[in-house]
C-alpha cells in the first residue's frame, strides 16, 4: 500500500494556520461544520439517487458521532456520497475550494432551491484542527475505492488507498489533551441540540454499544401553522429565548419564490437586563437549512427592534467565509425589510385588538421603539402612530397616541404641542404650560431622555407640525396673544433693556411673555435653538453642543415681582431682583444654579425684609 505525501495547494503554511486558529471565535463550532459537511454528503447522494436509485437503496441517510475515550478520538461519520481520490485532493487538499459549491453550480435552479446543502466556501472542514492535533479521513464512493487522508494541519497531508467497505465518509479527530471534553456524551448532546437540532436527517450518538438520536430531525418552524397551537408556540418560545414567561404575541411566515426563507418572530413580555445597552449584541437567531449559524444576528433587525426574539431560516442567504457574519447585500436587506414590516404589523395588531396588552408593552419597550422614529431609514410614520404619550389631559398611567391627540385638538389649533421635562410632576408644574392651559390646549408631556432627540427628528404627523411650548416660536406666541400685551410692551420697554444688560452672558434677551399667567418668569429656547433640557443632557454627557445659544427670559407683566422690578430705582436692587427671577426660572425649568448658596442667602434676606415691613400675625 503506497503512501503519498502532498503539500496543500494553498501556498503557505501560514494561510492554513490562519484558517485554523483565526477564522472561528468558538472551539465548539467545529462540530457544527463537520455535521454540516456530512449533511451535504447525504444530500448529494439523495440527488444522484433520483437518477440512479440503486445508489441509495434502502439505506437511511444519517450522521453518526462516535466518541472513543480510550483512543482519544471523535469520529463524525456519514453514509452519504463519499469522495474519490481526485475529489479528496480537490476538496481537502486545497484550502477554500468547496466541492459543495461546485456541486451547487451544476444543479438546475429548482434542484438548487430544493437541495439542503450547507457548505459554501470549503473551509469548514479545517475547523477540525481547532481541537484535533491530527485528522484522519476515510472515504469511499459506491462504485469506487476507499481513500485515506491524514494531516496534522501543518502544511502537508498524506494520501493512500484504504480498504473501507461501506459508502460514505468518516472524519476521525485525534483530540488534543485539553479538548477531550468533546468525548463526553453530554457535551455532544448539548452541542447537537444547540447547533444541529433541526437538521432533517438524524444525528446519532454511538456510545457504549448504544445508539441515541440527538436531534429532533424536524424543525418546529417548518411545520404547517395549521398543526401548531398556542401551547406549541409558547413552548418553543421558552426553548428559544430561555424566558420563563410566555411571549406576548408572535408572527410565523414562510416566503417562497425568488427568495425563500421562514421567519418566526416573538414579542416578549419582559425586558432583558441589557435592553438599553445598544453596544450589546442583539438580534434573531439565524439558521441555514435548519443548521444553527448565529445566535444574535444583528444584521437582520435594526437596533430599535432589539426587543424582538425569534429566528430566520434561509435556503439561500449568503454568509461570509466563517458563517458567523452576514454579508451586507441586497438579499439581507430584503429579509431585514420584511422582518421590520412584520414586527410593526404585529405591534399594530396588538395596539388595535388588545390595547391593554399594548399598554403593558409600551411601558416595557416604548423607549426602545422611540429610537425607530429617529432612524432616518425606518418607516417613521408607522412608528410614530405606535408611540404613546402622557399629556396635560391624561391622568395617572393613561397615555394617548398622536392620532388621539389630533382628534382632540381645538378647531383653531394648528400644531401638536409638547413639552419635555425630567419627570411628569416637573412637566405638570412647568410655567411654560400656563398660557396653553388658559386656552384649553392639550400639551404632550415627554419625560424620557430620548424624547429630546425624538422631537428633533419627528417634526410632523399626519400633516400636523410638532411644536415645543418651550420655544419662542412665532406661531405659538400668536396663538396665546393677550389684548393687554401691546400696552405692556411700551411700559416695560426700558425694564427689558435694563434686565438684558444686567444678565448679560446668561440670557440672549428679555421679553414679555404671552404664555405666563401665574409665574413671574420662565426661560425658553430660541426658535431654532436646542432646548434647555437638551443642553443639560449634552453637558452631563461631556458633549457641549457647539450650536447652543443663550436662552430667552420671559417676564409676566401681571406678576407683582415683575412690577416691583420695573419700579426698582437703584441698580443694585434691580440687579438683585433680576437675578432672583432668573434663578427661579432656571429652577422651574429643572436646571441647576451656578451658586445655590447665594440664591438661598438672597431669598432669606428678602424674607427678612418682608417680615420686618409688616406686623407679625400670631396664631393661637
Amino acid at each position: 500500500m503506497t503512501t503519498e505525501t502532498r503539500e496543500f495547494q494553498a501556498e503557505t503554511r501560514q494561510v492554513l494556520r490562519l484558517v485554523i486558529h483565526s477564522l472561528y471565535s468558538h472551539k465548539e463550532i467545529f462540530l457544527r461544520e463537520l455535521i454540516s459537511n456530512a449533511s451535504d454528503a447525504c444530500e448529494k447522494l439523495r440527488f444522484e439517487a433520483l437518477a440512479r436509485p440503486e445508489l441509495l437503496g434502502s439505506d437511511i441517510l444519517q450522521v453518526e458521532l462516535i466518541p472513543d475515550a480510550g483512543a482519544g478520538t471523535l469520529t463524525v461519520k456519514d453514509n452519504g456520497i463519499g469522495m474519490s481520490r481526485e475529489e479528496v485532493i480537490d476538496n481537502l487538499g486545497t484550502i477554500a475550494r468547496s466541492g459543495t459549491r461546485k456541486f451547487l453550480e451544476a444543479l438546475s435552479g429548482d434542484q438548487a432551491r430544493d437541495s439542503q446543502l450547507i457548505g459554501q466556501f470549503g473551509v469548514g472542514f479545517y475547523s477540525a484542527f481547532i481541537v484535533a492535533e491530527r485528522v484522519t479521513v476515510l472515504t469511499k464512493r459506491t462504485d469506487g475505492e476507499g481513500v485515506r487522508w491524514d494531516s496534522d494541519g501543518e502544511g502537508a497531508y498524506e494520501l493512500q488507498p484504504h480498504h473501507k467497505a461501506d459508502r460514505g465518509t468518516e472524519v476521525i479527530l485525534h483530540l488534543r489533551a485539553e479538548d477531550k471534553e468533546f468525548l463526553q456524551p453530554e457535551r455532544l448532546r448539548h452541542l447537537v441540540r444547540r447547533y444541529s437540532d433541526h437538521l432533517s436527517l438524524p444525528v446519532v450518538l454511538r456510545h457504549d454499544g448504544k445508539e441515541e438520536t440527538l436531534n429532533q430531525a424536524k424543525a418546529f418552524w417548518t411545520r404547517p401553522k395549521s398543526e401548531l397551537g398556542d401551547e406549541d408556540y409558547q413552548a418553543f418560545y421558552k426553548h428559544l429565548s430561555h424566558d420563563w414567561d410566555d411571549a406576548r404575541a408572535w408572527a410565523h411566515h414562510k416566503v417562497e419564490g425568488t427568495l425563500e426563507y421562514i421567519s418566526l418572530l416573538y414579542l416578549p413580555k419582559r425586558a432583558p437586563f441589557d435592553l438599553f445597552d445598544r453596544e450589546h449584541q442583539h438580534g434573531v437567531q439565524l439558521y441555514v437549512k435548519r443548521v444553527f449559524i448565529m445566535d444574535k444576528s444583528a444584521e437582520l433587525l435594526p437596533p430599535w427592534l432589539r426587543f424582538m426574539r425569534g429566528l430566520v431560516d434561509s435556503a439561500d442567504l449568503p454568509l461570509n467565509v466563517s458563517r458567523e457574519l452576514l454579508q451586507n447585500n441586497r438579499t439581507v436587506e430584503k429579509i431585514k425589510a420584511a422582518l421590520v414590516k412584520r414586527s410593526l404589523d404585529l405591534l399594530e395588531d396588538l395596539a388595535t385588538s388588545k390595547p391593554d396588552e399594548y399598554k403593558e408593552f409600551w411601558s416595557t419597550f416604548g423607549q426602545v421603539l422611540k429610537e425607530g422614529a429617529i432612524d432616518a431609514d425606518a418607516p417613521q410614520e408607522r412608528i410614530a402612530a405606535l408611540l404613546r404619550f402622557h399629556s396635560t389631559a391624561t391622568e395617572g398611567e393613561a397615555t394617548l397616541s398622536l392620532a388621539d391627540y389630533i382628534g382632540r385638538m381645538k378647531p383653531e389649533q394648528k400644531a401638536i404641542y409638547h413639552l419635555t421635562a425630567d419627570s411628569l410632576s416637573a412637566a405638570h408644574s412647568s410655567p411654560q404650560l400656563e398660557g396653553f392651559r388658559a386656552k384649553g390646549y392639550e400639551v404632550l408631556l415627554l419625560t424620557d431622555r430620548i424624547d429630546e432627540w425624538l422631537t428633533s427628528h419627528l417634526r410632523e404627523f399626519q400633516g400636523r407640525k410638532l411644536e415645543s411650548v418651550a420655544r419662542a416660536a412665532a406661531d405659538v406666541e400668536s396663538v396665546i396673544e393677550t389684548p393687554e400685551r401691546a400696552a405692556a410692551e411700551s411700559v416695560y420697554k426700558d425694564t427689558l433693556a435694563r434686565l438684558q444688560k444686567a444678565l448679560a452672558g446668561r440670557i440672549a434677551s428679555a421679553k414679555l411673555s404671552a404664555r405666563l399667567t401665574e409665574s413671574p418668569a420662565c426661560l425658553v429656547a430660541g426658535e431654532h435653538g436646542i432646548s434647555l433640557r437638551m443642553a443639560r443632557i449634552l453637558k452631563q454627557a461631556g458633549q457641549p453642543d457647539p450650536f447652543a445659544t443663550l436662552p430667552i427670559l420671559e417676564l409676566n407683566p401681571g406678576h407683582p415681582l415683575v412690577a416691583r422690578l420695573k419700579d426698582a430705582d437703584d441698580d443694585a436692587s434691580f440687579a438683585e431682583l433680576g437675578q432672583l427671577l432668573y434663578d427661579q426660572a432656571v429652577l422651574a425649568d429643572g436646571g441647576q444654579l451656578e451658586d445655590p448658596a447665594a440664591f438661598v442667602k438672597q431669598i432669606n434676606r428678602l424674607l427678612l425684609e418682608g417680615l420686618s415691613a409688616k406686623p407679625r400675625i400670631l396664631l393661637g
